[in-house]
């Protein structure tokens, strides 16, 4: 059929009007089932910066890490104990510009020569270099809590999991003689993994020696009262920080020797529950009494005053 049939003149115009095509129905169906295609402008995802909230894991609240500080690390919803560094606690317990520290440049040596997948030198100095306030486990000194003068130690987790090696016993058995002679109270705050692995039966020598200046310390009839806070286990918890005339406990820290899951693998038997808290302790006479961090130099300056009287 010839293609003028389908054309026509328009007024107006030299040339005829062109034939209308069509519609294809199958591509408009498939035009219709496509989905549009989004922009390609890449989208922003707006992260949390570090460094400014931290989340409970306990309650899951998000925690403003000023507010945190401020608190000394306890969640002002849940009430649940943070870790906190010795100086931080120091600082918390002590009147203001009160604490003169002693022996703070004894340093660990690594004795055996220790290798294993790290020497003991190189881990010695990686903690150093990360914590550098601190140059072992422990900070010992002599401070005001209250009106009171008194000998405190307090361990700092954050180096080789608070391990107990020659120079954390070396520090505190010098000040508990410290104490001793100058007939002042003693306060230990502990938290540790146990002895140090590194050094060998050195460490576990830590144990016998702190235990003989604590007994000249009760000789003289002088306080010495023990802190556990989370954790507090194995070397530690079996020689000084079980034999205090007044043992304390922050809430929920775990306080033992052997862990739970080896104690039930070892005995083969169910554990009750809450094994090896402080609230689990505190039931069966071990621990005297759970303070929270909050209340923590209140109650040390009441213990340090009925313990003192007439001293």
């Amino acid at each position: 059929m010839a293609t003028s049939q389908f054309t026509k003149k328009i007024p107006g115009t030299d040339g005829p009007e062109p034939a209308l095509t069509p519609p294809d129905l199958d591509a408009a169906a498939t035009a219709f089932l496509k989905k549009p295609k989004l922009g390609s402008g890449k989208t922003r995802k707006r992260d949390m910066p570090e460094g400014l909230w931290t989340k409970c894991p306990k309650c899951s609240e998000l925690v403003f890490d000023k507010e945190l500080d401020e608190n000394l690390k306890v969640c002002p919803k849940c009430q649940h104990h943070f870790p906190i560094g010795a100086r931080e606690r120091i600082n918390a317990l002590v009147e203001t510009c009160s604490f003169e520290e002693i022996d703070a440049g004894m340093l660990s040596v690594d004795i055996l020569k220790f290798t294993g997948v790290a020497s003991y030198a190189s881990k010695l100095e990686t903690y150093r270099k990360k914590s550098t306030q601190l140059k072992d486990a422990v900070i010992t000194g002599i401070g005001k809590i209250g009106p009171h003068r008194a000998a405190l130690g307090v361990m700092d987790f954050a180096f080789l999991g608070g391990s107990m090696g020659s120079v954390v016993g070396e520090k505190l058995t010098r000040l508990i003689e410290k104490a001793t002679e100058a007939g002042l109270p003693l306060v230990i705050i502990s938290t540790s993994g146990g002895a140090r692995m590194y050094e060998g039966m050195f460490s576990l020598m830590q144990m016998a020696k702190t235990c003989a200046a604590l007994a000249y310390h009760a000789r003289a009839k002088l306080p010495y009262i023990s802190v556990l806070t989370h954790p507090t286990t194995a070397g530690v918890m079996a020689s000084y920080a079980s034999v205090g005339d007044l043992i304390i406990a922050e809430p929920k820290a775990m306080i033992g020797f052997a862990g739970p899951r080896v104690i039930k693998d070892t005995t083969q038997a169910e554990l009750p529950p809450g094994f090896q808290t402080a609230e689990f302790l505190t039931d069966r006479g071990l621990i005297d009494a759970i303070v929270p961090r909050l209340e923590m130099k209140e109650k040390l300056t009441d213990y340090i005053s009925y313990m003192m009287a007439g001293k």
